[in-house]
């Protein structure tokens, strides 16, 4: 894994994005704006999911009045998601922690200039948010909807915004496929040092989302790229959560939380292995500390896998073993293992937050 790109270092309402800052979370309200409160139950939701930073859609005045209300009642930064009427903008940043806009939406630079001004005054950092869908004109006509439009589009405006004077800015370039959405962010990485905010837009569904997120944010983070993420799930928001959790987790960049290591099933199996990991993820899921656990169904991967790691279930025919850092502690029935799994999950976490 290569060593994490450094960037500068802003700041979207007490959430630190860049530098030294640990990769935070984002999602989005599904909810109309307007209707506040659904808005803030939606936000209250994914608060306790575990979101950092939460992102809601402003298409007209109603909802842009709305955000007063809103970022009253909850505890999130909020991020205004702005298209097409550079006024909504400009009310919005009355309110909320960051402005986002799309160049390709927005028009006229002197609108532009309107949206950075009032940014100015509040002291809060703007989102460039290039997406392959809806480039310039100019940019579309030269290049296309790829990877060098993109890009192109990026540095203009970043350009653009640092003639302002303003330099508050992280910056996304976002595609519907990984392979245009990854090209594109390792093209611009090394030409600027502002934050970036990785995501595959548009990825559908749970199943396809996942994948595709998985792919090309995992990729980008390896790759040391990335500084907030968002992981885009078609009418989902613990999920959004849930999996971008688990591809920071997964690509070694979040030490944070339980790492599950269970067996393929095979015929080898002589334990209900399924429930058995399934109760687990459930009753360690409130677990931050880093552990690496291991579920193994049958001597043969117990051997390898079980004793690498921090607590283990070996099982066996009828039983099976209770290993913790390599040593077995306990031979126990079949019916017993995950409950005594369970405590010493419990209290190896304990000790280590102490």
């Amino acid at each position: 894994m290569k060593e994490r790109y450094r960037t500068r270092k802003i700041h979207v309402g007490r959430v630190a994005v860049g530098g030294d800052a640990p990769i935070s979370v984002q999602s989005m309200t599904f909810s109309n704006t307007r209707n506040v409160e659904a808005t803030v139950e939606q936000i209250k939701r994914l608060h306790f999911a575990g979101c950092d930073i939460v992102r809601v859609a402003v298409p007209d005045m109603e909802d842009a009045l709305a955000l007063e209300e809103i970022v009253k009642r909850v505890d999130l930064p909020v991020v205004a998601d702005i298209h097409f009427n550079y006024k909504l903008a400009l009310e919005a940043a009355k309110w909320v922690d960051c402005i986002r806009f799309n160049p390709g939406n927005i028009g006229e630079k002197s609108r532009i200039k309107e949206i950075v001004k009032a940014c100015k005054e509040r002291n809060i950092p703007i989102r460039v948010g290039v997406n392959a869908g809806s480039l310039e004109k100019e940019f579309e006509q030269r290049y296309g909807a790829t990877a060098e439009g993109m890009v192109a589009s990026a540095e203009y405006n970043i350009k653009f915004l640092e003639d302002l004077d303003f330099s508050d800015i992280k910056v996304s370039l976002k595609a519907s496929d990984v392979e245009r959405t990854v090209e594109a962010y390792r093209m611009l990485r090394p030409k600027n040092d502002y934050p970036f905010h990785l995501g595959v837009t548009e990825a559908g569904t749970l199943f396809h989302a996942t994948v595709k997120s998985a792919i090309g944010l995992g990729t980008l983070l390896l790759d040391g790229i990335g500084d907030t993420m968002r992981v885009s799930i078609t009418g989902e928001l613990e999920k959004e959560i849930e999996v971008a959790r688990a591809i920071l987790r997964d690509s070694g960049r979040e030490k944070k939380g339980v790492n599950i290591v269970s067996c393929p099933t095979c015929g080898r199996i002589e334990a209900d292995l399924v429930s058995a990991v399934e109760e687990v993820e459930r009753r360690t899921a409130h677990i931050k500390a880093p552990l690496n656990l291991s579920v193994m169904g049958c001597v043969v991967n117990a051997i390898g896998e079980a004793k690498h790691a921090d607590v283990a279930i070996a099982f066996g025919k009828g039983n099976g073993l209770i290993m913790v850092k390599g040593e077995i502690v306990a031979k126990l029935p079949e019916d017993e293992l995950v409950e005594r799994f369970v405590k010493e999950v419990e209290l190896m976490a304990e000790n280590m937050e102490v």
